[in-house]
């Protein structure tokens, strides 16, 4: 196949998301053209051709189904535009419902392939309502042409335990585009701390997870004119419902809210120490199987990472060598790490030119990577 005539229709959940804003231009920088069929959760007006599939509300899960119908027959009215695509890329279990039923009323023989960046909690229950999504997941699945995960705790925890044999899986790890403007890495002896007299941690991306809050509070209570807390991205309502007033009731913590990736990462991660990777949104699941963006975007800015012990995160971090990884109960293991780092940062040095020895590939995708496993899905060649 012509890589230069490939063109993807992408069904995404959010058209204002960075990942999904990310994984477009990842495309688009491989030579292949991207035509968006997808909700938004905020006005946005995407930097590329897009059908808006109509507002969906986070954690409103009933409204979500029906935007599922409603979303595929706007699909569908734009049927032109969906045939002139030779796959369909559906992100999340909900868009790839989407896509089917929109290649259904269009009546279309377009193959799909399915992106899974998160094991939803409701494919994690044990009861009927999880038989019935994995039930969903699994028909839908084998008629895909492929799946994409970005980490292997997906496939070993998820996918080969319910649905082994019945599809064909290409690990896309949380990288950055190749052609991002990222600015210049680090070499092993240039990384500057945060020129702080105080140590700075971030927390930095969705931030999702009320346990991390809880924690980092605790660390601005117990070292208040010792350490610096910054916090970069998006509070998640749904799971954090009282987020602002915790932050402004304390002097070293501050939130700077919603941030560009990748032009804002270079000013954010050069003024961090170390970056806080713990997610315990859905523990015991997608928490511990997860890899998040912030490993790989301060990796490549050479700040070294913290996450709790027996995660896919904390795996991550040991291959590499470049990062703290601390044990249960994280509510003593986090503040004794934290003192030890204020008393002495040599360990972040080391672990700071660790990561800047590294080499680039680690933490931005290699040029041509997504083509070929878009490609390699539609030839049915051996999954990467």
């Amino acid at each position: 196949m012509d890589t230069s005539m490939t063109t993807i229709a992408f069904f995404g959940h959010d058209a204002a998301d960075a990942a999904v804003r990310r994984r477009v231009k990842a495309f688009q920088s491989d030579g292949l053209k991207v035509i968006g069929f997808m909700m938004h959760r905020r006005e946005v007006a995407p930097e590329w051709e897009n059908v808006d599939l109509g507002l969906t509300r986070d954690g409103a899960f009933i409204q979500r189904f029906r935007q599922i119908f409603s979303g595929a027959r706007k699909a569908a009215l734009e049927a032109e535009r969906l045939k002139s695509a030779d796959v369909l890329y559906a992100r999340n279990l909900d868009m790839l419902a989407c896509a089917f039923l929109a290649k259904r009323y269009a009546k279309l023989k377009t193959p799909v392939i399915y992106e899974s960046l998160d094991v939803h909690r409701l494919l994690t229950r044990k009861d009927i309502i999880g038989k019935i999504f994995r039930g969903l997941e699994h028909a839908l699945l084998k008629r895909s042409k492929g799946l994409v995960v970005s980490s292997p705790g997906f496939l070993k925890n998820h996918f080969d335990r319910h649905y082994a044999g019945d599809f064909k899986a290409y690990l896309v790890e949380n990288r950055l585009p190749a052609d991002s403007d990222m600015g210049p890495r680090p070499t092993p002896t240039s990384r500057n701390e945060s020129g702080q007299d105080k140590l700075v941690i971030g927390w930095v991306g969705m931030l999702r997870c009320q346990r991390s809050l809880d924690l980092l509070c605790q660390l601005a209570d117990t070292f208040p004119d010792r350490l610096e807390i910054r916090l970069h991205g998006i509070p998640a309502r749904t799971e954090i419902p009282v987020f602002e007033p915790e932050i402004d009731k304390r002097l070293n913590m501050t939130f700077h809210g919603r941030f560009q990736s990748p032009e804002d990462l270079g000013r954010i991660y050069d003024g961090l120490d170390v970056v806080w990777a713990g997610d315990f949104m859905e523990a015991g699941f997608n928490s511990v199987w997860l890899l998040p963006n912030r490993i790989y975007e301060g990796g490549y800015y050479a700040t070294p990472s913290i996450a709790p012990a027996d995660t896919q995160t904390a795996a991550w971090i040991e291959q590499n060598k470049c990062g703290f990884v601390i044990d249960e109960p994280l509510e003593q293991s986090l503040p004794q790490l934290i003192k030890r780092l204020i008393d002495d940062r040599s360990d972040i040095r080391a672990y700071s030119a660790q990561l800047a020895a590294l080499p680039e590939e680690t933490f931005i995708q290699p040029q041509g990577f997504l083509r070929k496993v878009i490609l390699s899905t539609l030839e049915g060649e051996v999954a990467v």
